[in-house]
């Protein structure tokens, strides 16, 4: 098989990450001349069959298919039962500001949408009560919704809100829509700012049966905590997206 790095493109790791002294592991040759073929292919298309793909490599099928399975944890390619290995869409970007999941996907001319598992109240613990700061022990609201992308699930996300400053939230807010909306048009809420912190992660058991996913499949977690003008803290979010469909941005500006 010819190994000789595919063209670089921006963005994208130089000479595809093959080191200069050409020294490494076959199945990750096969990966880069695959990506050279998902290019030519396009979104939505089929993978040739693995015996052909295996024969046009010059490799084993164990060595294709382990390129393959790379490729489809990190999004580039996705199976379907019983259909074979297509080419997948460009991931979905939620952008890192002050904006809801339903403002990021309609961006994005992606129809956004929430399936409520469980709206309920809370006894806060001690890192709750401190990222929020209120007293242990006191009442929050809690909403854990899976998210969803023109009807497919992508996330899960859980939101805690103290009780005393949202009174009768758990029976009024409708968890199918906005919560972000709703602060604002409802109760008046204004966001000013908000610390976040991303990291990777596995989905536990639970998570991975709710967002429909692999259990090996990595995640993107995001912590989030909400501010008003005043400094007080709204709500502490975490979401859990899917790593082969999303990616975020965000736009970094010199500190003054």
């Amino acid at each position: 098989m010819d190994e000789r790095p595919s063209r670089h493109r921006a963005g994208e790791p130089v000479r595809a990450g093959i080191p200069e002294h050409g020294r490494i592991p076959r199945y990750y040759a096969v990966k880069a001349r695959l990506l050279d073929l998902v290019a030519e292919l396009g979104e939505g298309a089929a993978l040739p069959a693995e015996r052909e793909l295996a024969e046009r490599f010059g490799v084993s099928r164990v060595t294709l298919r382990q390129a393959v399975g790379e490729l489809v944890l990190e999004g580039r390619l996705r199976r379907r039962q019983g259909s074979g290995t297509f080419v997948a869409p460009p991931k979905l970007v939620q952008p890192l500001a002050l904006v809801s999941y339903t403002e990021g996907m309609r961006r994005q001319g992606v129809a956004p949408g929430r399936t409520a598992i469980t709206i309920e109240r809370l006894a806060a613990d001690d890192g709750l009560a401190e990222e929020l700061r209120i007293e242990r022990g006191d009442t929050v609201a809690h909403l854990e919704r899976v998210l969803l992308a023109d009807g497919a699930r992508v996330g899960l996300e859980s939101t805690y809100l103290p009780e005393r400053r949202f009174p009768g939230l758990v029976e009024e807010f409708d968890p199918t829509t906005s919560l972000y909306a709703y602060l604002r048009e409802r109760r008046g809420v204004v966001f000013a700012e908000a610390e976040e912190r991303l990291e990777t992660v596995l989905a536990t058991p639970r998570e991975a049966l709710l967002i429909g996913t692999n259990p090996a499949l990595p995640m993107l977690l995001l912590h989030r905590v909400s501010f008003d003008p005043h400094g007080v803290p709204i709500e502490r979010v975490r979401s859990l997206y899917r790593g082969d469909r999303f990616s975020f941005v965000t736009r970094l500006r010199a500190d003054s």
